[in-house]
């Protein structure tokens, strides 16, 4: 959040602001310090931590594996951007080519423009309508003055005389990018190519992991590809004390897919520190069953008739260094609040459900119901025979007359 993601899709003071939260809930924050190098995890261990969370990203961005990839003025795109957050003078002269269809090329082409670039032109091996950055971040582009060329892949680099300097870039057109089993395998047409001027090119085709010398000492088992191996419900690793998530694990997603493993991974790691906790008993799967389109009565329904919002813009800070969207008006929150289906499905936060019942009790259709769905024996109460006696009679009361009460169908 800090280091990928430029000032104008995320202001740096709302992540400040976040990290001052987290500081003030007592979290103890060392930064510089490199974990394999500076000290290790068993040495952790010895200093008395009881768990570990890795959730170090991918921070290799690989080389093009073309000629002339090393010429001066071919960029990673991710390190481009972690050089601006940086706070490191940069700046952009002469024209900037942008390789990748994804967010983060939508990002590092926006980012070129307002760091002195004359002109961006991007490129991807994908179709426009099949380019993994999506229509938002397209219109983005597009008002921005960037140019998207799709359908084309990099061959060679054009450089100087003494084969230094970037002078430009070759693409040969791309007939598809997947094989018929869906996974990557792009074909060319070697015929139909195509060459433009340029002083630098930013890469964005795909982030490795980097593990550095994190894993000294310690037996995290990874997959062919480098990602950690981890169980997808509790985001244990084969050390029982090491956890992980985000990218290291999943590969490129959302930041949000890493914020909600983070959390996950933080209960795991509550329970496991915390004699006789389960870690599986009552978690929430994450289980989604996608609407059946294909199975809907479209002459007797009706749905989402109302558009999604979209924020208004400060025109003052088009193309700068800064968030020019704006928030929602009062009527834009109302619409996009009607906008939810009211389907009434629920998942208990278990970090907060006491488990006393009185939800079943309160509930004037009788909906809510407790099963004891796993044989775990309840902590010994001294008052647990009078407690139960109270409590079976109460709700039996409140049941019979909300039946009672209850209108006629």
């Amino acid at each position: 959040l800090t280091n990928g993601i430029p000032n104008f899709r995320l202001e740096k003071n709302v992540v400040d602001a976040e990290i001052d939260v987290l500081r003030a809930l007592g979290v103890k924050f060392r930064c510089g310090v490199e974990v394999g190098k500076d000290v290790t995890i068993p040495e952790l261990r010895e200093q008395g931590f009881k768990a570990f969370y890795l959730g170090i990203g991918l921070q290799d961005c690989g080389k093009l594996g073309i000629l002339g990839e090393n010429a001066e003025g071919v960029i990673p795109g991710v390190d481009f951007l972690k050089d601006i957050n940086r706070g490191n003078d940069v700046q952009l002269k002469g024209k900037v080519v942008v390789i990748g269809g994804g967010s983060i090329g939508a990002d590092v082409a926006r980012t070129a423009v307002r760091y002195g670039a004359e002109s961006v032109d991007l490129f991807c091996l994908e179709e426009y309508d099949d380019m993994p950055m999506g229509e938002e971040d397209q219109a983005y582009c597009k008002e921005d003055g960037i140019t998207i060329h799709a359908g084309w892949g990099q061959t060679e680099i054009i450089t100087s005389s003494k084969g230094k300097k970037c002078k430009g870039i070759r693409f040969r057109k791309c007939l598809s990018v997947k094989n018929e089993e869906g996974r990557f395998d792009p074909k060319f047409d070697d015929n139909e190519t195509f060459e433009i001027e340029c002083q630098t090119v930013l890469y964005c085709i795909g982030q490795r992991p980097d593990w550095g010398k994190l894993l000294t000492g310690v037996n995290v088992e990874l997959s062919s590809r480098g990602f950690v191996i981890a169980d997808p419900l509790t985001y244990g690793t084969s050390e029982p004390d090491i956890f992980a998530g985000g990218d290291i694990y999943t590969g490129q997603k959302f930041c949000i897919d890493a914020i909600a493993a983070g959390k996950q991974a933080a209960i795991s790691i509550t329970r496991a520190t915390k004699e006789g906790h389960s870690l599986t008993i009552g978690r929430d799967r994450r289980i989604f069953k996608a609407l059946d389109k294909d199975d809907l009565d479209y002459d007797h329904i009706s749905w989402d008739n109302i558009a999604r919002q979209v924020p208004g813009v400060d025109k003052s800070r088009i193309r700068s260094k800064h968030d020019e969207s704006l928030t929602f008006t009062e009527e834009q929150m109302k619409a996009e609040t009607e906008r939810c289906l009211k389907c009434g499905a629920t998942v208990v936060d278990q970090n907060k459900c006491l488990g006393c019942g009185i939800c079943t009790t309160r509930c004037k259709f009788d909906a809510i119901h407790l099963i004891k769905k796993y044989n775990v024996p309840i902590h010994a109460l001294r008052t647990r025979e009078k407690f139960v006696t109270d409590y079976r009679e109460q709700r039996e009361a409140r049941i019979a007359i909300t039946k009672m009460t209850k209108p006629a169908e």
